[in-house]
């Protein structure tokens, strides 16, 4: 299993709520907990994405390990401490806390059964919430499927009962007021620290996202507060997707712009090395552009063949496919789907723009109902 984890949240295609799964006794073997119960996790998501190298994070409880003689099987206990040493699991005191912190920073899906309805007060952009949550049901194979969660609409009065309880067993919930996320995602950060590395945008082209603690971007390695260095450079990942398979991903920057097709030069992506004669044929040299910018991703069809696109529904599931327009520039956010040829996809990956990001989180503020006689919201959003 450990090819499909991730060390951080930012190289991730899903996170996981490990604590969740591994304790979640209607999918897997008998026991209160098994590590097994992951592995029936990320089968059903190479199956959902197509993708044999679809990678997840993982986030996990201290009291995961705490209670280790529920494990059946020693050898899962010792492969989960050694994930732990590895950084392939990140142990928190509160994994729900982190994976609600991780989701809205990244924009990425994730895999729990949890309603987390003790955190909609920190975190009111649950409510309704029907895309970003999958949650493990049994199949009669034995297997696992992932199914949309419609997290629906909580009244503040039941919110306000499971904060109470939530408060006494973790003794203290409320916290100082945090840095809005919007703000910590769309800058760069740099580590006081001369050899730290981590936040470093000359070193490739994935960087670290801060760790948000009391309210403040802080370093993973060194626990000390990070400095703002300014505007966070935005990137896009795109997944070319042939027969159902992800066979191949490609970095799209801010600012630039790429042509996808049989053959469209050095600055483009080729596809005639994954395509059979018969499907290359219907591909053009050209077929379509892609660019990002302002924070946004753009699509545009400049083929002989016609490019058709559909977009991820709100509940998960894919839209009617519609002709493209020549020549016209179109949103192509994540989940959406080009296609180019039968059976030749192009789509993007869950995560978003930092730009995408906070006119989500908008959207979603303004479809958050408000109680009559609830007093004005005072948390910023």
């Amino acid at each position: 299993m450990e090819h499909h984890l991730a060390a951080s949240a930012e190289r991730a295609d899903y996170l996981v709520e490990l604590s969740n799964v591994v304790r979640q006794t209607s999918i897997g073997p008998r026991g209160p907990r098994s590590l097994r119960r992951l592995g029936l996790v990320l089968r059903a998501l190479m199956e959902l994405t197509g993708d044999p190298d679809v990678s997840v994070y993982l986030v996990a409880d201290t009291s995961l390990l705490g209670g280790h003689r529920e494990f059946g099987d020693p050898d899962e206990v010792r492969r989960l401490r050694r994930w732990v040493a590895d950084g392939l699991v990140e142990e928190v005191g509160d994994a729900d806390e982190r994976i609600l912190e991780l989701a809205r920073m990244t924009g990425t899906r994730v895999v729990t059964g949890d309603q987390y309805v003790d955190h909609r007060g920190e975190h009111p952009w649950i409510q309704g919430n029907t895309w970003q949550f999958l949650r493990p049901e049994p199949r009669p194979d034995q297997r696992v499927a992932l199914v949309p969660m419609d997290m629906g609409v909580r009244t503040e009065a039941e919110i306000s009962r499971r904060m109470e309880l939530s408060a006494l067993k973790k003794q203290g919930l409320l916290g100082p007021s945090r840095t809005p996320l919007t703000d910590v995602i769309m800058r760069a950060w740099s580590c006081p620290e001369p050899r730290c590395t981590l936040y470093d945008l000359h070193r490739g082209d994935r960087v670290l996202l801060p760790r948000i603690r009391r309210g403040v971007p802080t370093c993973e390695l060194h626990g000390t507060p990070l400095t703002d260095v300014g505007v966070r450079p935005a990137g896009a990942q795109l997944k070319v997707v042939i027969d159902g398979g992800c066979v191949a991903r490609y970095t799209l920057d801010e600012g630039s712009e790429a042509y996808v097709g049989r053959l469209p030069g050095p600055e483009g992506i080729a596809l005639h090395s994954l395509l059979s004669p018969e499907i290359a044929a219907r591909v053009s040299r050209r077929h379509v552009a892609v660019s990002a910018r302002g924070g946004t991703v753009l699509c545009r069809d400049v083929s002989s063949y016609g490019t058709r696109m559909r977009h991820a529904g709100r509940r998960g599931g894919p839209g009617p496919w519609e002709k493209l327009p020549p020549g016209a520039d179109r949103p192509f956010r994540p989940g959406d789907e080009l296609e180019l040829a039968p059976g030749v996809v192009l789509t993007r990956s869950g995560r978003r723009f930092p730009a995408e990001l906070a006119d989500a989180w908008r959207a979603e503020a303004a479809r958050t109902p408000v109680p009559p006689t609830a007093a004005a919201p005072t948390r910023r959003v």
